[in-house]
C-alpha cells in the first residue's frame, strides 16, 4: 500500500473520482495549472483536461454560486476556496443557496458540491490565513462538515463527499497537510511517512461521512477532538500521563452522537479540545450534548480547550494554539475531581 501525505491522500481523492466520474469537476483560485497553493491539485489539469479542471477568478461568492448551478444540473463540483479564511464572500451562496436547494425544491433538486478549504493555525499565517470557522457551517441546515486528520481518513472522507448528494464543506487542518504535527513548534516536523494513518490505498475507497473514530483507546477521561487537536491531544495524554480515550469526531455534522456517549458513559470524564475561538465555538455544542446524554454517568465538570476570543496573533501563533500543555493540564483537572 503506497504511503501519502495529506496532499497526496487529496489529490489522488480526486484523481480517482474525475476518472470515475464523468460528471465530477474540480475548480477554484490558481488550481488547474498552478496546481493550488498548497499543490493539492497538482497534475490533475494535465492528466484530465482544462475543462475538468480549471482556474476560475478571485470571486468565493462566484465560486460557490456556478457551483450551486452544475449540482443543479447534474454535474458533481469540487471547488477549492484558497483558505478558509476567505469563505464569507460566499457566505449566501451557502447558506440561502446550496443547503436549502434540496429543502425549497421538495427533492427536485440537489446541490451535490463538495467545498474543500484549508483552515486552522501552525503555519504563521496570521489573523486572514488561520481561522477555524467549523462553528459557522455546523450552525446551517441543509450541509455537512467534514475535517479529517489522516491522509487514510482525508481520502476516503474526500470521495463520499463528492458522491453525497447534500452540500460538503470539507475543512482540511493546512498544519496536518505534511505531518502528524502535535502542537511542539520547537521541533523536528515528523512527516507523514512515519505514521500508519499515512498507507493509503491508491485506487477507490470511501469512510462513512458519520461516524467517529477512537484514534486512542482510553478508561480515564474521553477526549473530544478532530483535525490538528487529535495530535496535541495524543501528545497531552503522553505528558500528562492520563489514560485518556481520544475521539477523531472527522465528521461534524452530521454527529456521530452515539460513540461520544458509549465513550463518556464509560470513562465518566470529558474534555472537549478544539482549535477555534471559544466563545460561541463547536465545543460549546459538544459540551451541550455531552451534558444532556451523559449527565448522571459524569465525575467531574466538562473541560474545554480552546483558542482565545482574539484574532489569531502572527507574533504570538503559540499562545493562542491550544497546544499540549493546556490540554494535559485540562486532563489533570477533571482527574482530581
Amino acid at each position: 500500500m503506497a504511503r501519502m501525505t495529506m496532499i497526496q491522500a487529496l489529490r489522488s481523492a480526486m484523481d480517482v473520482m474525475l476518472e470515475r466520474d464523468p460528471n465530477v469537476v474540480v475548480f477554484g483560485e490558481d488550481v488547474g495549472y498552478f496546481g493550488g497553493v498548497f499543490r493539492c491539485t497538482e497534475g490533475l489539469q494535465a492528466r484530465h483536461g482544462r475543462s475538468r479542471v480549471f482556474d476560475a477568478p478571485i470571486s468565493e461568492g462566484g465560486l460557490v454560486g456556478v457551483a450551486v448551478g452544475m449540482g443543479a444540473y447534474g454535474l458533481r463540483p469540487v471547488v477549492e476556496v484558497q483558505f478558509a479564511d476567505y469563505f464569507y464572500p460566499a457566505s449566501d451562496q451557502i447558506v440561502s443557496e446550496a443547503a436549502r436547494l434540496r429543502y425549497r425544491s421538495a427533492g427536485d433538486f440537489t446541490a451535490p458540491i463538495t467545498i474543500r478549504m484549508p483552515c486552522g493555525g501552525g503555519i504563521y499565517g496570521g489573523q486572514t490565513h488561520s481561522q477555524s470557522p467549523e462553528a459557522l457551517f455546523t450552525h446551517v441546515c441543509g450541509i455537512r462538515t467534514v475535517m479529517p486528520s489522516t491522509p487514510y481518513d482525508a481520502k476516503g472522507l474526500l470521495i463520499a463527499s463528492i458522491e453525497c448528494d447534500d452540500p460538503v464543506i470539507f475543512l482540511e487542518p493546512k498544519r496536518l497537510y505534511n505531518g502528524p504535527f502535535d502542537g511542539h513548534a520547537d521541533q523536528p516536523v515528523v512527516p507523514w511517512s512515519k505514521h500508519p494513518a499515512s498507507e493509503v490505498p491508491e485506487g477507490y475507497y470511501t469512510l462513512p461521512l458519520e461516524t467517529a473514530a477512537v484514534a486512542r483507546p482510553g478508561r480515564d477521561v474521553t477526549v473530544l477532538a478532530y483535525g490538528t487537536m487529535v495530535f496535541v491531544a495524543e501528545a497531552a495524554v503522553a505528558e500528562s500521563g492520563v489514560d485518556a480515550e481520544i475521539i477523531d469526531l472527522r465528521s461534524l455534522w452530521p454527529l456521530d452522537l452515539p460513540a461520544i456517549v458509549e465513550s463518556v458513559k464509560k470513562t465518566r470524564r470529558c474534555v472537549v479540545v478544539h482549535e477555534a475561538t471559544r466563545t460561541s465555538g463547536f465545543g460549546a455544542e459538544l459540551l451541550a450534548l455531552v451534558q444532556e446524554h451523559c449527565f448522571y454517568h459524569l465525575e467531574a465538570p466538562i473541560e474545554r480547550v480552546t483558542g482565545w476570543d482574539t484574532p489569531y496573533p502572527h507574533a504570538l501563533e503559540w499562545a493562542y494554539f491550544p497546544g499540549p500543555a493546556r490540554v494535559a493540564a485540562a486532563l489533570r483537572r477533571v482527574m482530581e475531581d
